[in-house]
């Protein structure tokens, strides 16, 4: 199993969020889990955090949020990139199955894992984990 101790997971849906938590839990995935409501309230929270201990070593990212979503997230912690302490590895997680979405997550290669559809299951968090 990847040594993951914290994680980011940056999506507005209140139930997903129960869900995943449930997910981790039954998997056996111990990692202090923070969890915002859409990427301005994240980019803001990494400005005001960027150190090792305070980033995550994994960020589960939705797209379609409001205020800022999955991909403007991106834009902006890009260019955080080379001024922060650490570099988490990020999971596209969304709803949406459309192929434009899919194969723009593809176009952030380097800074983007993988796309996942929701809900995410066992063996999804298991790609992610290694478990």
């Amino acid at each position: 199993m990847k040594k993951i101790d914290s994680i980011y997971v940056i999506d507005d849906d209140k139930i997903y969020h129960f869900l995943l938590k449930n997910l981790l839990k039954q998997n056996g995935v111990d990692a202090k889990s923070t969890f915002f409501a859409n990427g301005q309230d994240a980019i803001d929270f990494i400005k005001q955090n960027n150190h090792v201990e305070e980033l995550p070593d994994l960020i589960l990212l939705d797209v379609n949020m409001p205020i800022m979503n999955g991909w403007q997230f991106l834009d902006e912690f890009i260019k955080l990139g080379p001024g922060l302490s650490k570099m988490p590895v990020i999971y596209m997680i969304s709803s949406s199955n459309n192929e434009v979405d899919i194969e723009r997550a593809k176009e952030f290669n380097g800074t983007v894992k993988d796309y996942f559809l929701k809900p995410i299951c066992k063996e999804d968090i298991e790609k992610i984990f290694v478990l």
